[in-house]
């Protein structure tokens, strides 16, 4: 028997009677604010970015291309921040279909080599160092930035492929509200987001829900055995987040802020739907729900001018990850008797602190030095047993010089000394029901880079870098027994990749913004499975393990360019090449990113009418390391939105307009043709 979202967490309390009951307040207060505060003037949709929660950036080209800002999000509709990351060239978004979690590739680095920051603060789980993507919403966010390739060395620990940081909203009057509300194929949205500036003080507050029960299979959806088309089995999720920003600014150059974010999720995960026979799923497909999926992060910031030519930035944070993860023995979603049933709860939480200085020495050249200190604590249980906890610290000291001379030339170069050591990490034998202690490891791992930029004009540059990132093994890297079938490594090293880039931007023409960037990377000690290092007499079976034995190159490029036709018409054209190849063992493919990513848009506003077209071409990509691929797919999307009042707007649209079947990963089908209608209100006072 199949069983929608609703039905399998109806213990949960997710019917949509009960959401709706649940959630009548917000919506109730979004309404009654909306007829408020509707006489007064228009707020800005693009709310000024929360400055204190920027990260310093460098080895990727400034402008267009690096960043999403709020306007896009409204315009292409963009929900969470996976699919907001895929409007730019260079990142792929992808999915680990058996968790059903949205990431993205940067440059062919996954999560782990990109970390994600919130104002900068490291959010990922410290257990296996991913996030799921899908979980961040973008309600209250003003701007996505990426750092690819060399991103500054001081951000931090683990940057080996970039850095992704989501920057918050602050307020820029004594009163701006924003609120939507909205209708999805299976779902809904709604957020309002609410803050003032008064003297010395401003208050950022927003709450925001997102909801879908399932979504549909294209019309042309050919079924298979654990899928029959139609509405997408187990595919729902609901995500909640609350944030609240106070902030001090006693001087033009010093701020103080204090930050909340909760985050309450949960999701189905849909059972795989392929005919690839080699994949376990295949004859044992999982049966997995996710009643709860929550963060919490607590966070100061400050910047301190301490004189006229030298800054302090000091940031402290708490970082909480729950989750709950259900396997049930068939479809049913309502029995755990057979082996792999299994309820598990993560209990994980970081503690850290970070501080930057800066000072001027001259007038063209500023030195920079950071440290970076984090405490990972990972505790995790299947109920009926006790709990196991692992514990990291990880220390990272950087320091970074720019110099500018004769006008035309900026010289930056940067190195950092990264260190982690084990604190605990407790081993469980579920044969003898006895906790244990694994032997404590440390590694260390150096950083370096340098970049020479030359300036045309203060429109056009040219840039060359070179620098050698590193990422250190994760818990799971090291402890994971990976369900029996693996051992240990507490000994892993760090993998390290050496970054050669050059990138050109250029928007001296007028309306046109070009820009582009050639890029090689060379990849060392990159962590893999290597099979057949012990037999397990009892199960009967070789197991592997983690090691440093692999090496690696990606290569490739980026072109991207944006071109206002008309006032109010504008257009952009993007596509990213790349080429990743495994050095050591070239029959072992790696996954998740084509070839060759395409998209261009086409859109026109005026007085806050708009309407605007886009197009995603994506080759096939390997969705395993022997070869089972999925095919490329075009994707063509298209939204409106028509301006009712000054302070009201109603947007509408439809994507996958095509109504094509296509996948990210072999096995799990992606939505097809879906619609949305959202009601959007913006006003301030001044």
């Amino acid at each position: 028997m199949k069983r929608s979202f609703n039905q399998t967490y109806a213990h949960h309390r997710y019917s949509k009677k009960s959401i709706m009951k649940k959630h009548y307040p917000v919506l109730f207060t979004l309404t009654l604010v909306t007829c408020s505060l509707g006489s007064y003037s228009q707020a800005r949709p693009d709310s000024m970015v929360f400055q204190l929660g920027e990260v310093t950036v460098t080895g990727a080209v400034p402008g267009l291309f690096s960043s999403v800002d709020r306007q896009q999000l409204s315009a292409y509709h963009r929900l969470n921040t996976a699919q907001a990351l895929n409007l730019l060239p260079g990142i792929t978004l992808a999915s680990v279909g058996p968790r059903n979690e949205s990431v993205v590739f940067v440059r062919g680095f996954n999560l782990r080599q990109v970390p994600v920051l919130v104002d900068g603060i490291p959010v990922y789980v410290p257990y296996d160092g991913y996030v799921d993507l899908a979980r961040f919403t973008t309600a209250g966010l003003a701007r996505i930035s990426v750092s690819k390739g060399n991103a500054s060395v001081l951000n931090g620990p683990n940057t080996m492929g970039g850095a992704i940081n989501l920057v918050t909203a602050q307020p820029v009057h004594r009163l701006q509200v924003g609120a939507t509300a909205g209708w999805l194929n299976g779902g809904y949205e709604a957020a309002l987001n609410a803050g003032g500036k008064w003297k010395k003080f401003y208050l950022q507050t927003g709450v925001s829900v997102y909801q879908q029960d399932y979504f549909n299979l294209p019309a042309g959806y050919t079924p298979t055995k654990n899928e029959d088309g139609g509405k997408r089995e187990n595919a729902g999720h609901k995500d909640v987040q609350f944030n609240i920003k106070l902030a001090y600014t006693p001087g033009a150059n010093t701020e103080y802020a204090v930050g909340f974010i909760e985050q309450q999720g949960s999701k189905g995960t849909p059972v795989y739907a392929g005919a690839d026979t080699l994949n376990s799923l295949f004859r044992n497909p999982r049966y997995w729900t996710w009643p709860y999926w929550n963060k919490r992060s607590v966070y100061f910031l400050s910047n301190i001018q301490a004189d006229s030519v030298s800054y302090i930035k000091v940031r402290a944070y708490y970082d909480q990850f729950r989750n709950k993860l259900n396997s049930y023995d068939d479809a049913t979603y309502s029995t755990q008797t057979r082996p792999y049933a299994f309820t598990s709860i993560y209990n994980d939480h970081t503690i850290g602190a970070n501080a930057e200085y800066g000072h001027a020495l001259r007038q063209h050249n500023t030195l920079r030095t950071a440290i970076h200190f984090k405490r990972d604590v990972h505790k995790e249980n299947n109920v009926g047993e006790p709990v196991r906890e692992m514990t990291d610290h990880t220390f990272s000291w950087s320091v970074s010089d720019e110099h500018r001379f004769a006008e035309k030339w900026a010289l930056q170069a940067g190195a950092a000394w990264n260190f982690r050591r084990n604190e605990k990490a407790e081993d469980y034998n579920s044969q003898s029901k006895t906790i244990s202690n694994f032997e404590p490891g440390q590694n260390h791992a150096w950083n370096a880079q340098a970049s020479l930029t030359h300036l045309f004009s203060p429109a056009r540059s040219l840039a060359a870098s070179v620098g050698r990132m590193t990422r250190l093994a994760t818990i799971k890297d090291r402890y994971s027994y990976r369900m029996g079938t693996a051992v240990p490594n507490p000994d892993l090293a760090a993998e390290n990749a050496t970054h050669y880039e050059l990138s050109y931007n250029d928007a001296a023409f007028h309306g046109l913004q070009l820009q582009g960037a050639l890029f090689y990377s060379r990849i060392g000690n990159v962590i893999q499975s290597v099979n057949n290092v012990r037999y397990d007499t009892t199960a009967d079976r070789w197991l592997s393990q983690m090691q440093n034995t692999g090496r690696a190159a990606f290569w490739g490029g980026e072109a991207a360019a944006a071109y206002v036709i008309a006032p109010g018409f504008h257009s952009t054209l993007q596509y990213s090449f790349i080429k990743r190849r495994n050095l050591d063992n070239p029959e072992i493919y790696f996954t998740d990113v084509p070839e060759h990513k395409l998209t261009a848009s086409a859109a026109y506003r005026q007085h806050g009418h708009g309407v605007t077209l886009q197009g995603e071409y994506n080759s096939s990509r390997y969705s395993t390391s022997y070869g089972a691929a999925v095919s490329p797919f075009f994707l063509l999307h298209a939204s409106a939105q028509v301006q009712l009042r000054q302070w009201l707007q109603l947007g509408a649209g439809v994507n996958n307009i095509l109504d094509r079947q296509y996948e990210l990963v072999e096995g799990y089908p992606e939505q097809g043709r879906n619609y949305f209608v959202r009601l959007t209100f913006n006003a301030f006072i001044p």
